[in-house]
């Protein structure tokens, strides 16, 4: 079991690096540093907040059930964060690319991620054919965060399934509520 989990490791920080070694690229950078904010607290719960204020009917609710989504996904992020103490690539490996005043805080699992598949989540299951739009943009938002050095790609995974676990749970609690 040790020479498995050693060998998951390996593999996670060659794919770590693999995707860290852009980091130098003016565009990527600029893209990566700006679209990781989509995941990040200001811009989800701003975002969902105008949602809930200015929509109606079934989008008003599925953006309440995204918002729960998001609200209910950050628990477990929590108790992961503190039960799980993994340092952030950049501190724990060598030679890693990242920008300036990085987070200090532990890396499993990413938040960003979780955030924003909670959020966007219940939109798709609103509308599937948002996911065009949404996914990418999702997707986007978790490489960012292994791109920026500040998490492992089982960080980012983990922040998908329990983003989209809650989404998922969050829209079937919500929406028949109000339909």
């Amino acid at each position: 079991m040790v020479k498995l989990l050693a060998n998951f490791y390996e593999f996670e920080c060659n794919l770590f690096r693999s995707v860290n070694r852009h980091f130098d690229r003016k565009h990527a950078n600029f893209f990566f540093r700006n679209i990781t904010h989509v995941g990040g607290a200001t811009f989800t719960i701003c975002t969902l907040l105008l949602l809930i204020i200015f929509s109606n009917h079934s989008l008003k609710y599925t953006a309440i059930a995204a918002g729960l989504s998001l609200a209910l996904s950050h628990i477990p992020v929590a108790i992961a964060k503190k039960l799980y103490p993994r340092r952030r690539p950049y501190l724990a490996l060598e030679a890693i690319k990242v920008a300036t005043n990085p987070l200090k805080d532990h890396s499993f699992p990413s938040g960003h991620t979780t955030a924003v598949f909670s959020s966007v989540i219940p939109f798709i299951l609103f509308m599937p054919s948002l996911a065009i739009l949404l996914l990418p943009v999702a997707l986007c938002v978790a490489v960012s965060r292994i791109y920026l050095g500040l998490h492992y790609p089982s960080d980012v995974a983990v922040g998908m399934v329990l983003g989209s676990s809650t989404g998922i749970l969050s829209y079937m609690m919500i929406v028949p509520l109000f339909s």
